[in-house]
């Protein structure tokens, strides 16, 4: 629950009783600049309140035997539904107190209350009392933003450039074809991960299928020289490594260790492109020519590019303002919100047209420093909000339709089928904060002075896979598949 939505509750069930304020003790706790613990006391004259509203409601609906419905006596109807309607009342009371405390106090909370709601009892006597815990955005004083000095990747797009995120489009669609011939880099080989620490299995050994390429990455753990390791070899030949686990390994007890990882090269496979036939280019995107698909690869290079320069310019803005994010962020509130902020930044990649190797790269990345990267995503995220009150910066309509259009262009997918997840997802709050705080670093760039530098094209140089190479519990993230192991693609179902 945000705090649009507490300061939104809308208690159908007690119109009456939201005409004046509760009357309401409060006490707030801050063990840390994020976290609240409120205690909450409701007078008794406004539970008396809240249950006379609801029984003067119910009486004319009352079914008590021995009588017509709506015809018995108060008191005896009181007596009967009594339990029933505290349950009912209890909800309301507990959502308007919070809704009014959160006005009266102006808490800007990040999260749902952390609250109990079946261990709270309405007393039959005296005062309710009640407590939770509340994630909220700290309190600062806004440093001056405006004529910061921030380098800016530049660059032109040539037809080198085009050529080469071209090939590595087509590489989604392309045909891989068995090959004898010793590795090289750019072969696709499929392996058999297996992992053991000091001689002892970890795990079932796992099929993938890789591309050779520099270095290879999983959730927990890199292997720098995968490329160097891999080149020459053929199939049938296995080859051991040595890889250092993260800190913030999903195996707990693996986490920092250096474990072995063995690849088993099952098969190895070279690479065609497609034939860029009429038939090819209506497939993957409706496009009428050659020169059509050339200049949507200039337009996701561009976009790309814009990616570069608001991630510049936003790391440089935190760390410019580091006096006002210097806050303590309890360790239990980077944990709960890395996954949000996992789920975001592959929003993000994908509506800036990077590749879904690319995306799984960046993720793994994310995730060996999860609590890191999480940690300066919600600094950055708590200056950039207040810059968006300070200038009513919010996100309109056209601008998710516009987000969502650019994600489904680059999975494949419609657009009411890309809505549709994020939706089921929870993620419209981070679509909003994602357009937000987008227009956010747009305004600090046209106060900002620059200094350009040259743009690099990310990606290319680490294969990823999605596994916990040293076991443990594992999450989902969205993956978008465009081509098949083999051959083209099947036409996706856009309806």
């Amino acid at each position: 629950m945000t705090n649009d939505d507490l300061q939104n509750l809308d208690v159908e069930e007690n119109v009456d009783s939201n005409e004046s304020a509760l009357e309401l003790d409060v006490a707030i706790e801050s063990p840390t600049a994020c976290q609240r613990h409120i205690t909450v006391t409701v007078a008794r004259k406004d539970i008396d309140r809240y249950l006379n509203d609801a029984f003067s409601e119910m009486m004319s609906t009352a079914n008590v035997p021995g009588f017509r419905i709506g015809r018995a006596p108060r008191k005896l109807v009181e007596t009967r539904y009594r339990k029933e309607v505290a349950d009912q009342i209890k909800g309301s009371l507990l959502l308007d107190s919070m809704a009014q405390v959160n006005e009266d106090h102006d808490l800007a909370a990040i999260s749902e209350p952390d609250i109990d709601l079946g261990s709270v009892e309405l007393p039959p006597e005296g005062p309710l009392t009640f407590e939770f815990d509340l994630e909220v955005r700290p309190e600062f004083d806004l440093p001056d933003w405006k004529g910061l000095k921030i380098e800016r990747p530049t660059a032109e797009f040539g037809a080198d450039e085009i050529d080469e995120q071209l090939e590595r489009v087509l590489a989604n669609y392309g045909k891989r074809v068995p090959s004898e011939d010793p590795i090289k880099e750019g072969d696709y080989i499929t392996v058999q991960i297996s992992a053991s620490l000091g001689g002892e299995s970890l795990g079932a050994a796992v099929e993938h299928t890789v591309c050779v390429r520099p270095s290879l990455s999983f959730r927990d753990g890199t292997v720098e020289d995968f490329g160097k390791q891999v080149t020459g070899s053929k199939c049938g030949e296995k080859i051991t490594t040595a890889v250092q686990l993260v800190e913030e390994a999903a195996n707990t007890e693996l986490a920092g260790k250096e474990i072995q990882v063995e690849f088993e090269i099952l098969d190895v496979k070279k690479f065609e492109l497609p034939e860029m036939n009429s038939e090819f280019l209506a497939q993957i995107g409706n496009f009428d020519s050659e020169a059509d698909l050339r200049d949507a690869i200039k337009d996701s290079l561009q976009r790309q590019l814009d990616y570069q320069q608001q991630q510049r310019a936003r790391q440089q803005i935190t760390q410019l303002l580091t006096a006002a994010a210097n806050w303590e962020l309890p360790p239990e509130m980077l944990k709960r919100q890395s996954g949000r902020e996992l789920e975001r930044k592959i929003m993000e990649l994908r509506r800036s047209g990077f590749p879904e190797a690319d995306i799984q790269a960046h993720a793994n990345e994310l995730r060996q420093n999860s609590q890191e990267s999480t940690a300066t995503a919600l600094r950055e995220h708590f200056i950039l909000e207040r810059i968006a009150e300070e200038k009513s910066v919010d996100a309109e309509e056209a601008d998710y339709d516009k987000e969502i259009s650019l994600i489904a262009m680059q999975t494949g997918d419609s657009p009411r089928r890309v809505r549709a997840q994020i939706e089921k997802k929870g993620l419209m709050d981070s679509l909003r904060n994602q357009i937000v705080e987008r227009r956010v670093i747009d305004l600090v760039l046209e106060e900002a002075k620059f200094k350009d530098v040259p743009f690099e094209t990310e990606g290319g140089n680490t294969e990823a896979v999605d596994l916990a190479v040293g076991g443990g519990d594992q999450d989902e993230i969205p993956v978008a598949v465009h081509g098949q192991e083999e051959g083209l693609a099947e036409p996706k179902d856009h309806t």
